[in-house]
């Protein structure tokens, strides 16, 4: 692991933002009940949903094996557990009373 400065960490950017009245005590109501300040609150929340913005991406590069791989997964018959199978053979709850 390459060695980090404190540097590296220190806030350096900033950002503007405005918001209505309503969106305004939102945001300090859910940093209140998380016990975060503001700044802390607006970050977390705002890179929190970066990266689901990012992981939901639909293009992705794999090296030729990796994406054998990963294709002969996807074409393979689910697998299905034998409690799946138990749970689904019994007749519903609601049609045994």
């Amino acid at each position: 692991m390459p060695h980090t400065t404190p540097d590296e960490f220190a806030k350096s950017e900033r950002f503007h933002i405005r918001a209505t009245t309503r969106q305004a005590s939102l945001i300090k109501a859910g940093a209140a009940r998380r016990n975060a300040n503001l700044t802390e609150y607006i970050v977390d929340s705002t890179c929190t949903q970066a990266e689901m913005d990012l992981a939901d991406q639909n293009h992705f590069v794999l090296p030729p094996q990796a994406w054998n791989a990963f294709v002969k997964a996807l074409d393979a018959p689910p697998k299905v557990p034998p409690g799946l199978k138990r749970l689904f053979s019994r007749s519903p709850i609601a049609e045994s009373r």
